[in-house]
């Protein structure tokens, strides 16, 4: 799938101990940058979700959107109406198998104030529901966002910190593959 740039973002180079998101960026192919190897997984030709491996050890899986629930929850008996009222579409998600951990990935981009400053707080909200997906499984949830720069402007400052006490994440530019578990 093409991604659409904002022509507003961007910043440093990709660091070593990251993986970088630029607006036009996945989490496969950040995955893949670090060499993980990934290998395809679908139950049709739009759910394209993947397995990730450190050499040959099966370490998770990255289940964007809809992927989350064809190619990860539904073929472990999970049916999003039995725990909620609507399937929610992370940007991203990355499922650690050895932590059993769910990360879920939004990713804000803007160059102005909008709709989203109100969307924010919702972080709290999206959390418990993701929760009530992944528990049956015994896998714990982690919401984290990734910002653009656009972010760090002071008047962010209550709502950022709002994001942490509900204790979710929240980094710019990139994810440390600490958070990830993945190290």
């Amino acid at each position: 799938m093409t991604h659409i740039p904002n022509t507003h973002g961007g910043g440093a180079k990709t660091n070593k101990n990251g993986l970088r998101f630029e607006q036009t960026t996945s989490l496969k192919d950040a995955l893949q940058y670090h060499n993980f190897i990934l290998n395809p997984i679908s139950s049709n030709r739009k759910s394209i979700g993947y397995e990730v491996y450190n050499e040959q050890k099966l370490i998770g899986y990255s289940v964007p959107k809809h992927a989350l629930y064809s190619c990860f929850l539904a073929p472990r008996g999970i049916d999003y109406r039995q725990y909620n009222s609507k399937q929610w579409l992370p940007d991203e998600c990355f499922i650690n198998e050895i932590t059993k951990t769910a990360f879920i990935i939004e990713k804000k981009f803007q160059s102005e104030s909008g709709s989203v400053d109100e969307k924010l707080p919702g972080c709290h909200f999206k959390k418990q529901e993701y929760e009530k997906l992944f528990s049956p499984l015994g896998y714990s949830v982690v919401f984290i966002y990734v910002f653009n720069d656009w972010f760090q402007h002071s008047m962010y400052r209550d709502t950022l910190q709002y994001i942490a006490n509900m204790e979710c994440y929240y980094f710019f530019n990139e994810i440390p593959l600490d958070i990830l578990q993945l190290k």
